[in-house]
């Protein structure tokens, strides 16, 4: 009996749990993505969308990966991973974020370093093209960890930042989503990026999918980051800003344990602190990368009625992603260049 139990153990560790492919003598540098999480179902996913989706998460992945290939630091793949992304409009991050209840665009991201623990965030920027290389500005050209709104566009302006009329991010695919919102209840979506499908019929639920985009990585030199960014919530009013850009919520990164990057009801996130509760977890627990990814969001994440997910790596390149709901898009791309991409919970 105690050897089935030990046996059973075994299995679901590996199965939780994805670890690194290359040999012990090569380059140790490793990537993982994500592109939200949600109610992800191949019911309402035609074969053309899917296709669509896993070819930008596969650029996404090729894209970080030449960068690490070739002796980049883990920011740098990060900064560049993401930014493919904010330029999909398959995602909710730059091109292609929801709408707020006024019809603009408020974009939210962040970045931290696993070496120096150094991090940059920006919040309710409006006319930025990458948000994410502008979090990356605050952390290295700034005294601060946070800037919001026109002050950080100053900021990004000063420092050649790319900037783009709000029109820029605006698709009819997600204007759709706000006038559906709208029309049913004129409230905010249930968490970051919900994504509705516009095609569905007119009794049928509201899906709930978080588009938010984020990446970690392990470079050459054993440095981790991660990064995430958002257009946060559909029809969102107020200035509501999510975990994307809150540091130890929805992004956190340290060598000494891992790099995290969340999708999903950013207002749990905030409340459990769920990136930064998994590095504590295995700092003063001394828990493995998937057994406190699991417990943080399997188990306390899902008991504050928190849905979502993360992706989260550690310093020898392991990969954890645990997600409560019934998707999530998600990759990782080995040192050789080898690609696993998976949507749905059973893949």
């Amino acid at each position: 009996m105690c050897r089935r139990i030990i046996v059973g153990l075994c299995l679901l560790s590996w199965a939780l749990i994805i670890p690194p492919a290359q040999a012990q003598d090569a380059p140790a540098f490793r990537l993982a993505i994500h592109g939200g999480a949600g109610t992800i179902q191949r019911a309402n996913m035609t074969p053309e969308r899917e296709a669509a989706y896993r070819a930008a998460l596969q650029e996404a992945l090729e894209t970080g990966h030449a960068v690490l290939a070739s002796g980049g630091s883990s920011m740098d793949a990060v900064i560049a991973t993401i930014a493919v992304m904010e330029e999909s409009p398959l995602f909710n991050a730059g091109k292609g974020a929801v709408f707020t209840s006024d019809k603009t665009v408020e974009l939210d991201a962040s970045v931290m370093d696993g070496q120096t623990r150094a991090a940059g965030a920006v919040a309710g920027v409006t006319r930025v093209k990458s948000p994410i290389a502008l979090a990356r500005l605050v952390m290295e050209a700034s005294p601060h960890v946070m800037m919001v709104g026109t002050g950080a566009e100053q900021f990004g302006t000063e420092h050649g930042i790319d900037m783009v009329d709000n029109a820029y991010f605006h698709t009819e695919r997600r204007l759709q989503q706000l006038e559906q919102r709208q029309a049913r209840d004129d409230t905010p979506s249930g968490g970051d990026g919900a994504a509705e499908p516009v095609d569905e019929p007119a009794e049928a639920p509201l899906d709930k999918k978080w588009g938010t985009v984020g990446a970690v990585a392990l470079d050459q030199n054993g440095n981790l980051a991660a990064g995430t960014s958002t257009g946060g919530m559909t029809n969102k009013r107020y200035g509501r800003v999510g975990d994307a850009p809150i540091i130890g919520a929805g992004t956190y990164a340290d060598n000494a344990t891992a790099a995290v990057s969340a999708t999903g009801h950013g207002e749990y996130f905030i409340r459990g602190v769920v990136a930064y509760d998994i590095a504590a977890m295995m700092r003063y627990g001394g828990l493995a990368l998937d057994e406190a990814a699991n417990a943080v969001v399997m188990g306390r994440l899902s008991a504050l009625g928190g849905t979502g997910g993360v992706i989260a790596m550690d310093r020898e390149g392991h990969v954890a992603m645990p997600f409560n709901t019934s998707g999530m898009y998600r990759g990782v791309i080995d040192a050789d260049g080898t690609v696993t991409i998976s949507i749905y919970r059973d893949e």
